[in-house]
């Protein structure tokens, strides 16, 4: 069997392989250093791009399995890719601790106004009297209660507090108070101070939250994107920001990677700026390989993959 691995992990993959087993390498730009035309496995790495994704394709013809570490896959889901009879596998789960772990500091940045404490501290002030908030019976909408949505609920109901989610098949979920379909989480706004986006980028999902959406926030909701930019209407949510619709968001991703120097949420006071880094953490790389390895033993076996990606749906 021939695998095509990403140059940036083959050598610590290689060394778990079966015997028998041949690693032809490509790099960021869709190089190949051996002949792939009889590879039946891909691993892909993290930000792929479309033009290194379809030279793959290119130069092999006989791929039968393609494993995405990341969690969301409208990168890869393109109209050549989708040509091609391929199981595409995902990395849903191996970023989830570090992304809750993430929202959670969100949330208490933004209650405990850590901003204003380290503005005090740095012009040497000593002021007492700052707005500072709990957690605590503090309700917390989830839209999108997969995986990483149910890692964000284990700990947010450590803090006390209710927490509402959202899903395209709604059932009783551990940790949620309620769950809902994908139709009804608009009506929850009215009782959420906290809103996160967890959910897949998919055309139904992207610029869902638009103005008519945003004006159904509470005027004291925090709004926290740890999933794709796209979903957001950047536009609504800046004049939002900027009119007090909403008290504030956190934004780990926007619609445009890098955020360009002249945008405005930039500088806007109720906005808090992350450089889509929630997902961050030395452990992702060895849950990624974890599942990697688990699912290529499955495959040889003939046995179902995890995490298998419905592509009409999107995820």
């Amino acid at each position: 069997m021939k695998l095509i691995l990403p140059v940036e992990i083959a050598h610590e993959i290689e060394p778990h392989l079966p015997e028998n087993t041949t690693v032809v390498r490509v790099d960021s730009e869709g190089n190949i250093d051996a002949d792939a035309t009889d590879a039946e496995v891909y691993f892909s790495w993290f930000y792929l791009k479309p033009t290194t994704l379809h030279r793959v394709l290119d130069a092999a013809p006989l791929l039968r399995w393609h494993h995405a570490p990341n969690a969301g896959v409208n990168h890869i889901l393109t109209p050549k890719y989708l040509e091609r009879d391929l199981i595409l596998t995902n990395g849903a789960g191996v970023h989830g601790i570090p992304i809750a772990e993430f929202v959670i500091t969100y949330l208490l940045a933004y209650s405990k106004q850590l901003p204003s404490l380290y503005q005090l501290q740095n012009e040497h002030n000593w002021q007492r009297g700052l707005p500072i908030q709990e957690l605590f019976e503090k309700t917390l909408l989830i839209i999108g209660a997969g995986g990483i949505g149910q890692e964000i609920a284990v700990r947010a109901k450590a803090f006390g507090m209710r927490i509402f989610g959202s899903s395209r098949h709604p059932k009783p979920l551990p940790n949620f108070d309620k769950v809902v379909g994908v139709n009804e989480w608009k009506k929850l706004l009215p009782q959420s101070e906290f809103v996160v986006i967890a959910t897949p980028l998919t055309p139904e999902t992207k610029g869902m939250i638009d103005v008519e959406t945003l004006r159904l926030f509470r005027p004291d909701s925090y709004l926290i994107n740890i999933a794709r930019g796209a979903i957001v209407d950047e536009s609504a949510l800046t004049n939002a920001l900027r009119e007090n619709w909403i008290a504030g968001a956190a934004l780990d991703t926007v619609f445009t990677e890098p955020l360009p120097a002249e945008s405005p949420l930039w500088t806007l006071p109720n906005v808090f700026i992350t450089p889509h880094c929630s997902g961050n953490s030395p452990r992702v790389k060895e849950r990624t390989l974890a599942l990697f390895l688990d699912n290529l033993t499955r495959y040889r076996q003939g046995k179902s993959l995890r995490n298998v990606v419905d592509k009409n749906a999107g995820y």
